[in-house]
């Protein structure tokens, strides 16, 4: 076993990261009241088409604007409490004329019944002018507050085309959008075809949103709904603004905390860490593309980390985060780390400035919008004078695939947009529904010589009629410094998904300080106690399978072991404070909570707080545990690549 003085790792929620399951089906899930909404976090602005094709029959005995309103309710109706909401109507209030736009309820905290009230006022009368009504949208939307990024939606729905040829909309959705980091447009075509698909699919991609078909009422509901949870349940973005630089030369500094940036097509973004010589650090980057935004399989993020002076140079590591699949975007995630050696006496050793930089890597027909950037530095110092660490552990044992684990009635529970907000959960059976294009994030508090082990599982689900589409499932799972814990040979954490009964698997080997020193990539990164991250989801094109909006997700868990009090080889039990938490109790994450190396390095952390909830843990004392280390002492290898593209199904 050789040591090693950097280790690079990477995730991808390629278009959806999804589980699904093992054995037989699991039960459907049960409705979720609507969660409250995260302070900051945008809103969403329904422009509905109230022209005059849309008192016509819809085929179905109803009129397309009585379906459209059954439609709205249903989206209202499945908004988080106090989601910021609004309505705007064209077409609505004269026989013809390209100014008939009008704001029916303004963007404000959610509320149910007056939105109902004014869809159902409405009375289809003239002409389509659908530019004005979307430049008019963009001025009603409220600018995000707080460290809100890329949560402002414009949901248009319409049956036709426009036919006020003094503005083009699909120019205009370019123009309000910008550079996408801010606003999307997705749109909803009711029973169209030829001219009119195309402009709404033109707007949709202008607009850096999605295009959704809805041939009938119930389609039409159903997208609506899909729209709009999409829209409110984006990931929640924390952390200090920060603009990285153009250069190495011109790298942002950044000291242990959590930060925002965006970042383009091609760019490559540099900061820059002093660090000591003796702390392990991983540096995080999570993008954050428009759910469904058109991406290509070699897409994605490099992450790198290099020495930035005479006393580091020659260190270097890198990360590739591909996407892998066509479907469409989700968050993209890649880290690397600088881990001491036992001898301490490799390049990346040394104390010094180091520069990390990430690079978006984007094909010319890929969504071109900018993309919210979330960077994590966490710092991990050395174990204190006289500990000596355990042995590492570097098997799965009866925690493997074949593993046994909870059986019984899954208890409900609402999974979190991102790492933020993670629902914490602990051993059990639980029950959550995933929307196409959507990912659930969890985090399971796991000890020192304690392992985790869950398993996803998807069952039957009514497919659409004549319907041959196919998508993907997919688990990932991260450490508390969220690094991925890939899931090798011994597990399947990706799997084509039709609506038929699938599962996805994933786990860790025990937790041990002395992991870092190995060789595996499954063991090195499981080095700290702490919250383990799983990340749950559904590709986009399931919303050409499924026939109900959402499908159901079981979710088996089970951390194994007995927790100890910390990382020395003669370390006591833990408390039963410090053990395993039975449930998923209070809402993990949001402003004030630990996102990062929340308990990991030692058994009585010091948690430097940092903006936007995240926190870094300190290690007490400096140390000379490498010295005190009885394993066999090795110089690491100055630098690295690691190239872990693990995606949906192409």
């Amino acid at each position: 076993m050789s040591g090693r003085c950097l280790r690079g790792a990477v995730f991808l929620l390629s278009a959806a990261l999804v589980v699904p399951m093992a054995g037989g089906a699991p039960a459907m899930a049960a409705p979720v009241a609507p969660a409250a909404v995260a302070d900051g976090n945008g809103g969403l602005l329904m422009v509905l088409d109230s022209s005059g094709s849309m008192a016509e029959d819809d085929g179905s005995g109803s009129t397309r604007i009585e379906s459209a309103r059954k439609a709205v309710e249903a989206v209202v109706d499945a908004l988080p409490d106090g989601h910021p909401t609004g309505l705007r109507l064209y077409g609505s209030e004269q026989e013809s004329g390209c100014t008939d736009t009008r704001l029916a309820r303004p963007v404000m905290k959610l509320d149910r019944d007056s939105l109902k009230s004014a869809v159902h006022a409405v009375r289809p009368k003239g002409d389509t002018p659908t530019g004005l009504a979307l430049r008019k949208a963009a001025e009603d939307l409220p600018e995000a507050s707080g460290q809100g990024v890329g949560r402002r939606t414009i949901l248009l729905v319409s049956d036709g085309e426009s036919n006020c040829a003094d503005i083009d909309p699909c120019e205009v959705a370019e123009q309000i959008t910008e550079d996408g980091v801010d606003l999307r447009i997705d749109t909803v075509g009711f029973q169209v075809g030829g001219k009119a698909r195309k402009e709404l699919e033109c707007i949709a991609e202008a607009g850096h949103g999605s295009y959704y078909d809805a041939p009938d009422a119930a389609s039409l509901a159903r997208q609506l709904q899909r729209a709009g949870e999409l829209s409110a349940g984006g990931y929640r973005l924390s952390g200090d603004r920060v603009t990285g630089g153009r250069s190495a030369g011109k790298a942002a500094g950044l000291t242990a905390g959590q930060y925002l940036d965006t970042i383009g097509a091609g760019e490559t973004r540099w900061y820059a860490a002093d660090l000591d010589a003796g702390s392990a650090v991983d540096f995080a980057a999570t993008a954050v593309p428009q759910p469904g935004a058109a991406v290509h399989a070699l897409d994605g993020l490099v992450v790198r980390l290099e020495g930035g002076d005479d006393n580091s140079r020659g260190c270097a590591v890198s990360s590739n985060a591909y996407f892998r699949q066509g479907e469409g975007a989700l968050p993209v995630s890649g880290a690397v780390s600088r881990v001491p050696t036992e001898r301490g006496t490799a390049r990346c050793d040394t104390a010094g400035r180091y520069v990390m930089s990430v690079q978006r890597r984007s094909k010319p027909d890929s969504d071109q919008a900018r993309w919210p950037l979330e960077l994590r530095l966490g710092e991990e110092e050395p174990l204190p004078d006289g500990v000596v660490p355990g042995a590492s552990l570097t098997d799965y044992g009866q925690a493997g695939r074949d593993a046994r684990l909870p059986t019984g009635t899954p208890k409900d529970v609402e999974g979190g947009t991102g790492f933020n907000d993670a629902r914490q959960l602990g051993s059990g059976v639980w029950r959550d529904r995933l929307l196409p294009g959507q990912t659930r994030w969890y985090k399971v508090p796991v000890g020192w010589g304690q392992q985790l082990r869950f398993d996803a599982e998807f069952g039957n689900e009514p497919t659409l009629e004549d319907s041959r589409a196919r998508s993907f499932v997919r688990a990932d799972l991260f450490t508390p410094g969220r690094r991925p814990v890939p899931s090798g040979t011994e597990f399947q954490d990706n799997r084509s998904y039709a609506g038929r009964p699938t599962a996805v698997s994933s786990g860790t080997v025990p937790v041990s300080w002395t992991n870092r020193w190995e060789t595996g990539n499954t063991v090195t990164p499981v080095r700290a106690d702490g919250d383990y991250y799983l990340a749950v989801s559904l590709g986009p094109d399931a919303a050409d399978l499924a026939e109900n909006p959402a499908i159901g997700l079981v979710l088996r868990v089970d951390v194994v072991g007995e927790a100890k009090a910390g990382p020395a080889h003669d370390a006591p039990p833990a408390d039963a404070d410090t053990a395993d938490d039975a449930g998923p109790g209070k809402d993990a994450g949001g402003e004030g909570e630990a996102a990062g190396t929340d308990g990991a390095g030692w058994s009585t952390p010091m948690l430097a707080g940092i903006a936007g909830g995240a926190a870094v843990l300190l290690l007490a004392g400096l140390g000379a545990a490498y010295a005190l280390s009885r394993r066999r002492r090795a110089t690491a290898p100055h630098s690295s690549t690691t190239d872990s593209t693990r995606g949906g199904t192409a």
